[in-house]
């Protein structure tokens, strides 16, 4: 019996995905849940397995293809067996005609300078039709919006899809032509001969650069900035170092314990653990907390679920367990969303202090910056203390100042107080 391979939906707003690799070929073997091919989200790169044992009878799409959600892209069954059923014009059944492979480029994609040009590549605009003709024109969607975003004429356009159909990488070819012919008329070649690399804003950075720029352009932020006594926090990790290795707390670090006191004061503080959309403020029981990792592809904040029910040992774990997926790209999508609050950490790359930026629709993130010795009077007298920075950005159109600086302040004696707790078994 045949078996479909169905491009599945990792996280509800996922559209659809890049197949980056295939790694079996049309004629070989497959055993149930083996590897068939890589693919990328704009958020993270997974494997699709194989859904039972059998050959692999059909690829209906090469790598690079953007492929939609829930569609079927191969085929697995007995060798020989016939599929001629699942076909239509050598194209997957099902589809129109029109539905092509959308490909990727992988080449760095020019893209006109920002506010230093001085004319347009491209002079001649034409709004694309969304998918259908227009004086004979066939144009896929995602081609139609990249066209009408760069500027450019399909009327002098020859598709390269099945019935001349526009797609993706025509335009992208296209735009790579304009640049090229209209370097010598542009603000930022004249200003800085010589040779300039331009890359494409995609995947990850796309939604990075799109997300944070609606945050600031949608909400009142500002940032509350202090520091607090490292002591306790640090002589905690040096005894988790040497503590017993049955215990299981060699490995928690700094940014694990400031996530489990930052969970606490938030639990505590729930006016903070929340998010505002739609003129409503939604305040949340639990705390799922969000932290920022730093990754090859950019940025991603993956999320620890109901932090405030985990022991300091559980948090460390699932932290250290969410990191690793996000460097290397296994992440689920599902797992990067969700978050009431967000905590991000600066502090190994030396930053004193910063003004991080809102994961909205939340109301606040806590930036935390490096430890430092700064002078400090204490019963009249000046002592040298370590102390650790903190920044905490809120929106205020749901949190005034003193409320901020009340949680703040509450932080900061958690962190000056912190004894270790004691551990969930």
């Amino acid at each position: 019996m045949v078996v479909e391979v169905i491009m599945p939906r990792q996280g509800q707003s996922v559209e659809s995905c890049l197949i980056l690799e295939w790694l079996k070929k049309e004629g070989d073997r497959v055993a149930s849940q083996e590897p068939l091919c890589v693919v990328e989200t704009d958020k993270a790169t997974f494997e699709i397995e194989a859904p039972a044992d059998g050959v692999l009878l059909k690829r209906f799409y090469d790598e690079g293809s953007d492929v939609p959600v829930l569609k079927r892209i191969a085929l697995i069954g007995s060798e020989g067996e016939d599929i001629s059923s699942f076909l239509e014009d050598g194209l997957v059944a099902g589809l129109d005609p029109g539905k092509e492979k959308a490909q990727r480029s992988t080449d760095v994609e020019p893209i006109s300078a920002p506010a230093m040009e001085t004319e347009p590549i491209v002079s001649e605009v034409m709004q694309p039709p969304a998918g259908g003709s227009e004086k004979g024109l066939r144009i896929s969607p995602r081609a139609g919006k990249l066209a009408a975003a760069k500027g450019i004429d399909l009327e002098a356009l020859t598709g390269s899809g099945p019935g001349g159909r526009i797609l993706v990488q025509d335009i992208e070819e296209a735009i790579e032509k304009a640049v090229r012919s209209g370097q010598g008329k542009t603000g930022p070649v004249n200003d800085f001969p010589g040779p300039v690399k331009v890359l494409p804003v995609q995947s990850v950075r796309r939604i990075i650069s799109e997300h944070l720029l609606t945050s600031l352009s949608t909400t009142a932020q500002y940032t509350l900035n202090t520091a607090a006594a490292a002591g306790r926090i640090l002589s905690c990790r040096e005894r988790f170092k040497t503590s017993p290795e049955e215990a299981g707390l060699r490995n928690i670090s700094l940014n694990d314990l400031l996530t489990f006191i930052t969970v606490g004061v938030l639990k505590r503080r729930g006016e903070i653990n929340g998010h505002y959309t739609d003129n409503n403020i939604i305040l949340f029981d639990n705390v799922h907390l969000g932290f920022a990792v730093d990754t090859p592809r950019g940025l991603l904040v993956p999320v620890i679920r109901f932090a405030d029910t985990l022991s300091l040992k559980d948090i460390s774990r699932e932290a250290g367990r969410l990191q690793q997926a996000c460097s290397t790209g296994r992440i689920n999508p599902d797992e990067l969303t969700g978050a009431t609050f967000t905590l991000t950490n600066l502090g190994s790359l030396g930053i004193e202090s910063f003004t991080p930026i809102l994961n909205t629709p939340q109301v606040g993130i806590l930036g935390v910056g490096s430890i430092q010795l700064r002078p400090v009077e204490r019963e009249g007298k000046i002592e040298h203390v370590q102390m650790i920075s903190l920044s905490l950005t809120l929106n205020h159109q749901v949190i005034d100042g003193a409320p901020g600086a009340r949680f703040l302040r509450e932080l900061v004696k958690a962190i000056e107080s912190f004894e270790q707790p004691r551990q969930k078994e």
